[in-house]
């Protein structure tokens, strides 16, 4: 809802900003740096949001982690990976800009709040052309985003919790004045701004707009935020804002079934596969996780089940999702084939034939008949493993246009005059399709065009309090 701008509000603070994961929080560090006054709405009890269900890995090229490791990687090579997973749909100079700007933001983390980052060396997401995703020790967003709030906290950052933002109002020229807050008991509230960062992600946990933008998914298990709405797109197109590719989303097809944990898809990308309920492969899993969610939910019963080994295991047990999987008993283990169809209940002839195949496939380096290489992927041994999963959306990739300082646009291309978007709110970088997402491309706009909106709402915030 968009309300006319009030001559006076309960309170006012220089910079507001919708949404406590990682864009938001990202957000605040910023412009709190840059000298403004913030104060951070989240609409939960607590700060979790999109953030603390992912990986928490944030993908840059170009940092001193990768070059310790002696990664030859630049922004440049990584503009590239992403415009070619997404055939040259994403805007280049959006994806530019946050290549540029995520590997310095990262190093900021790390040296102004102490976030101990770290380059994962023993796998490689599908489509990217070095190893540069970076996450924190558990590998795990509920960590991200704690030690974001934590930054937040010791920098003197407000957080106000339960508290929903339900209308913006405007003045004739597009500013922001000001927003309406509703509590958990009804209570409404106003408040005052001089600039106004949206960082309350995008459209998934909103069946209708869901069903509108991204009919295949309509039904499926909604892996996100209950509290990703959609305020922002709904606020912008209201305001007149331009938006795009809001067909865009990051699909999983390795959720955990029927416990609901992420199952990181290093299991896939070390030499694993996925087999439907009649023991058969059905799709070239390495293309990537996002496009798999459909392709498994077209299988029957919307299930499948990744086939793996104790060598992927150690690697995937780096996660804590995937620990917490074991714990949970959802990951089978099996001393033979055998084994591995009474266990998961596969149909035995049908399981031992894909697997031949596979052993054949990998001895000889060959390529399927979907289209997956196994040149250089090492054999599936026993002791074997099996987690029974389902697709999964994740989260929307379309959004509100925004310009190199993450100000939110018009369809001319004229930016509002207070307003900035970013994470999930603003138009990814992943193009209309589901194939188009790159492994961290969420985290990659939440940390970058956080970091640029926060410090473009803080200097405008500053600028006018001169």
């Amino acid at each position: 809802m968009i309300l006319p701008a009030l001559e006076a509000y309960d309170v006012s603070v220089p910079v507001v900003i919708v949404g406590a994961g990682a864009a938001g929080l990202c957000a605040a560090l910023a412009a709190k740096e840059a000298g403004a006054e913030v104060l951070v709405l989240e609409r939960d009890p607590v700060p979790r949001g999109s953030t603390a269900l992912s990986a928490g890995l944030v993908p840059a090229a170009g940092t001193r982690w990768q070059r310790e490791a002696e990664i030859k990687d630049s922004p440049d090579l990584f503009a590239a990976d992403i415009m070619a997973k997404a055939v040259g749909e994403p805007d280049a100079e959006e994806v530019g800009t946050v290549t540029r700007a995520v590997g310095p933001a990262l190093e900021w983390l790390a040296d102004a709040h102490g976030l101990a980052f770290s380059v994962i060396t023993d796998f490689r997401y599908p489509g990217h052309s070095a190893n540069r995703m970076h996450g924190l020790p558990s590998r795990s967003g509920e960590e991200l985003v704690d030690r974001l709030r934590d930054a937040a906290e010791r920098a003197g950052i407000d957080i106000l919790c339960d508290a929903r933002a339900i209308a913006l109002h405007a003045a004739g020229d597009g500013r922001i004045a000001g927003l309406t807050l509703r509590r958990p008991d009804g209570a409404e509230d106003t408040l005052g701004c001089g600039a106004l960062v949206l960082a309350c992600n995008g459209y998934g946990g909103n069946k209708g707009l869901v069903r509108q933008h991204v009919p295949a998914l309509s039904d499926a298990l909604y892996f996100g935020h209950p509290g990703n709405q959609g305020e922002a797109i709904l606020w912008g197109e209201a305001l007149g804002a331009a938006t795009r590719h809001l067909p865009g989303h990051q699909g999983h097809g390795s959720v955990a079934h029927p416990v609901g944990i992420l199952i990181t898809w290093a299991t896939i990308t070390e030499g694993g596969v996925q087999v439907n309920l009649q023991g058969r492969r059905f799709s070239d899993e390495s293309h990537g996780y996002s496009e798999q969610a459909a392709k498994v939910l077209q299988q029957p019963e919307g299930i499948a089940w990744t086939v793996f080994d104790a060598r992927i295991a150690g690697i995937a047990g780096q996660f804590e999702d995937f620990r917490r999987a074991e714990s949970a008993g959802a990951i089978l283990e099996a001393e033979s084939v055998s084994a591995l169809a009474a266990a998961t209940r596969l149909p035995e002839a049908a399981l031992t034939e894909t697997l031949a195949e596979l052993q054949r496939l990998k001895s000889a380096g060959s390529t399927d008949a979907f289209g997956r290489s196994f040149a250089g992927i090492p054999q599936l041994s026993p002791p074997y493993r099996a987690v029974r999963v389902t697709g999964a959306l994740f989260h929307t990739q379309g959004g509100l246009v925004v310009d190199s300082s993450a100000r939110v646009t018009r369809p001319d291309g004229s930016a509002f005059p207070n307003l900035f978007a970013a994470g999930g709110a603003a138009c990814g970088v992943s193009g209309p399709q589901a194939s188009g997402y790159l492994s961290g491309n969420g985290l990659l706009t939440a940390v970058a065009l956080g970091r640029i909106a926060g410090r473009g709402a803080g200097a405008l915030a500053q600028g006018a309090c001169a």
